[in-house]
């Protein structure tokens, strides 16, 4: 069978450092590079990433996977690259497997950063492609169709995330907003019945509305009604009403989608200013997540308001 690459290259060839442990991440993340036709530097190993990682000049692009990779080795490349993407213009891209979600996230929760969980061949070529295309002079004389159709998907969910922020901003009488920050501040006027007229919220209701949505899963399948951002509101409302923590990867489970496209989700909602992150202060390699003051005051008044109207909450 003939194999088919990425139809595109670069008008500068672009320079990728690729940091994994072992030689099957090796392999595949030579791979990705050879397919996304970028000059590799590297590999180098977790242990040995430190010095890589502080003098990045004439670097592109990142490619990390963390597969075979150790947990305190991974701890430190973590860190180092956090701090170079808070310094530079250089796109990032990890691939790790569903344990290592909170130890990642706790670090690169940000939309500079790829976050790829046990993703297939393509689609990292594909985020490595965006995130070369991405920095200043990179550029692609053509795209393939597979790379087109992922940034689509990622336009598709900016605009959808963009969506929804600007109708909480709404919900909570916030001036409109085009652009960042998407929620303003809250305004005087109508923000819903007080809750000292009868209408009360518990997160046993909430959790009901979560549980009535699953359960409507296994009827018409999953697919169809995939609405990952209106499942982690909900999520975080009701923890947020039991004082309770959520994980990151407890997040990606309620989103009821790939952990690819939960943190994907996530990171942008958080940019959005709906979501904040918050670290665990026992264990560096976790964080929990919460909505934000102003997401939170919106979730509770469009709570308030629906149920004051004798309607339905889906």
């Amino acid at each position: 069978m003939e194999e088919t690459g990425a139809s595109w290259e670069f008008k500068v060839l672009p320079k990728v450092l690729l940091i994994a442990d072992g030689a099957d991440a090796a392999r595949a993340g030579k791979s990705v590079l050879a397919l996304v036709g970028a000059h590799p530097i590297g590999p180098v190993a977790m242990s040995a990433a430190r010095g890589a990682l502080a003098t990045p000049d004439g670097i592109d692009a990142i490619l990390i996977d963390a597969d075979g990779s150790d947990d305190d080795a991974l701890e430190l490349v973590l860190h180092e690259t956090a701090n170079l993407v808070a310094n530079s213009a250089i796109g990032v891209v990890i691939n790790f497997d569903e344990r290592r979600i909170d130890q990642v996230s706790a670090h690169m929760l940000t939309e500079r950063v790829q976050l790829l969980c046990n993703a297939p061949l393509t689609e990292q070529v594909s985020a490595l492609a965006i995130a070369l295309t991405g920095k200043p002079g990179n550029r692609l004389r053509q795209r393939s169709d597979h790379q087109d159709r992922h940034s689509e998907r990622l336009n598709q969910l900016n605009a959808e995330v963009a969506r929804i922020a600007e109708t909480l901003a709404r919900l909570a009488n916030a001036e409109p907003s085009s652009m960042r920050p998407l929620l303003g501040d809250r305004k005087s006027g109508y923000r819903g019945p007080d809750p000292a007229d009868g209408t009360t919220i518990s997160a046993n209701d909430v959790r009901q509305v979560i549980r009535g949505r699953r359960i409507r899963d296994q009827f018409f399948g999953a697919g169809l009604f995939e609405d990952p951002a209106w499942d982690m509101l909900l999520d975080l409302f009701a923890a947020d009403l039991e004082r309770a923590r959520v994980s990151v990867s407890s997040l990606c489970i309620a989103a009821a989608v790939a952990p690819t496209t939960a943190l994907r989700w996530i990171s942008r909602m958080t940019e959005a200013g709906l979501f904040e992150r918050e670290a665990d202060p026992f264990d560096r390699r976790r964080a929990f997540m919460r909505l934000s003051a102003q997401a939170r005051d919106s979730m509770r008044d469009y709570w308030l308001a629906v149920k004051a109207a004798g309607a339905a909450i889906r």
